[in-house]
């Protein structure tokens, strides 16, 4: 009894030393009968919102499908060192963290289709070194970086397809046969399957290589939908892929005509580059640090080739260094490197110094050699050879005693031996100062801001320290050597600029900056014009002349008009015109006709009364085609009659 009791407790005990599975997932364990298993966890609770901590750590296969889930975390599976098979499909998840994947180093196949993602993080890969499945279709991603390429080179499964993806790497097909320059093979074991179907892809260069691939019959990179349609540009949407025929895309190849160049301090370099590939790629030069280079051109002398040229003009040590020569286009990109060191520089050793006891120094040399290694920053040295000389000290006795004379020669031995070193100190700090000047000057000088009584210098200064001192001198111009119109302003090189005021207004000035310790007549020198006062008064007659000659062309035009007025008003006034005149302008003037009473002693023929009229009336009425003037009157003693 006391047996059965132990077995029991040990069952149990073994019971509960088996994998605690997630309350929302269902854990199934596949044994075999050599006692080797694999466990699989499928998690599809439509509450879930997490993705599940206390997975148990033997797990092979996790199905995490169909859930709330919207962030895969950082290190949400380190603890499933033997995961092999992770499927995360058909979520909400719109976030995976580039450490989601740590410690995955067995992971075999990962799925995360159906899901909203629009940025992967491709970095994350290389924390599966055996992945060879990845399956990211029916997402939102719009973009795979050239940064990817490299993570990408184990996977044989890669499903893209039905995502917002325009275009792809020029170089992503390289890595792949047969543009990656390896033997074809037909086993069927080491295909390539690329899922990129169902994306709105734009047909130029930068997928022309995926064009023709889609081309190919016997490729071993195989299409899961050999029918991909073209969605841009306009002249070729709704193409299928095999019948688009795109101009030659080649990725730009760069030539220097040099990797090394060595030039002399204060010498002028060209560097060169050419560049060929389809279509014809832009040119851009920068240093090392990225910084951009302006003094350049370029040309293109055909189609698909282009160089240009980079010009320093007396160069310095700071212009020392790397300058990149890189050329782009649709198809890719590729840069050549020139290394720009300065040579001429002047570099001496000072030797130690040998003195005999017998002879003493009477003259010093000096010699400048130039090194032959490349150095990017000048060293000047001063080397002082041995010199021979003939005594001119008697010699010392070898007696071990002292005398006032040996005494004597000890302390001028001491004294020559300072004033050697003396001399030397100086000859070292003339070199320098010497090679200072060469190299350390101001330039670049600019006259802006002139006004009737000032003006603002403007200047570089190249190689000068910010708090050298510099002497500003201006003068009229063919006046240099009277001290009395000179004039000088004290500054510093950092400054940049100088006010030179109390100028005359119309004048020509020279100004000159002078910096300490510099050659005379080599001192950098510029001319400038002051403005003109025009003064008040002078204003005043012009406004004046100005005034006058506009009254004198106003006054007789507003009188003018002023007539033209008044004329106007008085012929509407005048009084109305008499009847003879009125007569004179009418055409005709019909007269009344009517009969008249016979009297006893009236003219028997005077049948008519009648108003005596003009000749001009009478002419008119006497016209026989007139009806209107045409009287009649018939009795037995008349006959017709015109009233003419």
């Amino acid at each position: 009894m006391r047996r059965l009791l132990c077995v029991h407790v040990f069952l149990c005990c073994l019971s509960m030393a088996q994998p605690f599975c997630p309350s929302q997932c269902t854990c199934v364990f596949h044994g075999r009968n050599d006692g080797i298993g694999s466990r699989s966890v499928l998690c599809n609770n439509p509450d879930m919102a997490d993705i599940p901590v206390n997975v148990p750590v033997d797990t092979v296969k996790l199905r995490i499908e169909r859930t709330a889930v919207r962030r895969v975390p950082t290190e949400a599976f380190y603890y499933l060192a033997d995961l092999r098979y992770l499927w995360i499909t058909y979520n909400s998840i719109t976030s995976v963290d580039s450490g989601s994947f740590y410690n995955l180093k067995v992971l075999h196949e990962l799925r995360l289709d159906g899901n909203m993602i629009s940025v992967f993080p491709w970095e994350s890969l290389k924390e599966m070194p055996r992945l060879r499945t990845l399956d990211l279709h029916n997402n939102r991603i719009t973009n795979v970086p050239t940064e990817a390429i490299p993570y990408l080179l184990n996977i044989t499964y890669l499903d893209l397809s039905s995502n917002k993806l325009a275009t792809l790497p020029f170089d992503l097909m390289d890595i792949w046969p047969p543009f990656n320059g390896a033997p074809i093979s037909t086993n069927s074991s080491q295909k390539i399957v690329l899922g990129l179907q169902d994306n709105p892809w734009y047909c130029d260069c930068k997928i022309s290589k995926l064009i023709e691939m889609s081309k190919m019959t016997d490729s071993p990179v195989v299409l899961m939908d050999l029918f991909l349609t073209c969605s841009g540009p306009e002249n070729l949407s709704g193409y299928l892929f095999q019948r688009v025929e795109l101009e030659n895309c080649v990725k730009p190849i760069v030539m220097t005509s040099a990797t090394k160049i060595t030039s002399y301090l204060g010498s002028n370099v060209l560097l060169r580059c050419d560049a060929t590939g389809m279509p014809t790629p832009n040119l851009y030069w920068a240093r090392s640090e990225g910084s951009p280079v302006n003094n350049t051109v370029q040309e293109s002398p055909g189609e698909g080739i282009k160089w240009s040229i980079m010009s320093l003009n007396g160069i310095l040590p700071k212009d020392a260094g790397n300058y990149s020569c890189k050329a782009t286009n649709v198809a890719g990109s590729a840069e050549a490197t020139i290394s720009l060191s300065v040579a001429g520089t002047v570099s001496t050793t000072m030797p130690p110094e040998t003195q005999s006891t017998e002879t003493a120094p009477t003259s010093q040399g000096t010699t400048l050699t130039p090194t032959t290694e490349i150095s990017t920053s000048p060293i000047i040295t001063s080397t002082l050879p041995p010199t021979t000389t003939t005594p001119t000290q008697p010699p010392v006795p070898k007696k071990p005693t002292t005398t006032p004379s040996n005494g004597l020669q000890k302390g001028s031995l001491k004294q020559t031996k300072t004033q050697q070193g003396g001399n030397g100190r100086k000859l070292a700090a003339d070199e320098k100062s010497k090679k200072s000047k060469v190299s350390k000057s101001v330039k670049d000088l600019k006259i802006v801001e002139e006004t009737a009584d000032s003006a603002v210098l403007l200047w570089t200064a190249d190689g000068l320290p910010n708090d050298a001192p510099l002497t500003v001198v201006f003068s009229p111009y063919g006046e240099d050597g009277e001290d009395d119109t000179k004039r000088t302003e004290e500054t510093n090189a950092g400054s940049g600029k100088v006010l030179l005021e109390g100028l005359s207004s119309g004048m020509r000035y020279s100004v000159c900056l002078i910096a300490k310790g510099s050659d005379a007549g080599k001192d950098p020198c510029i001319d400038f014009y002051t403005l003109e006062i025009v003064e008040e008064g002078g204003q005043n007659q012009v406004f004046m002349i100005m005034s006058g000659i506009a009254c004198a062309l106003a006054v007789p035009l507003i009188a003018l008009l002023l007539y033209k007025i008044l004329d106007l008003y008085c012929k509407g006034r005048e009084p109305d015109l008499d009847e003879e005149e009125l007569e004179k302008e009418s055409y005709v003037k019909f007269e009344t006709i009517s009969m008249k009473q016979r009297t006893l002693n009236s003219h028997p023929s005077e049948f008519w009364a009648r108003r005596a009229t003009h000749d001009s009336e009478r002419l008119l009425l006497c016209s026989r085609s007139s009806i209107d003037s045409q009287m009649t009157y018939k009795s037995d003693s008349s006959r017709s009659e015109y009233l003419c």
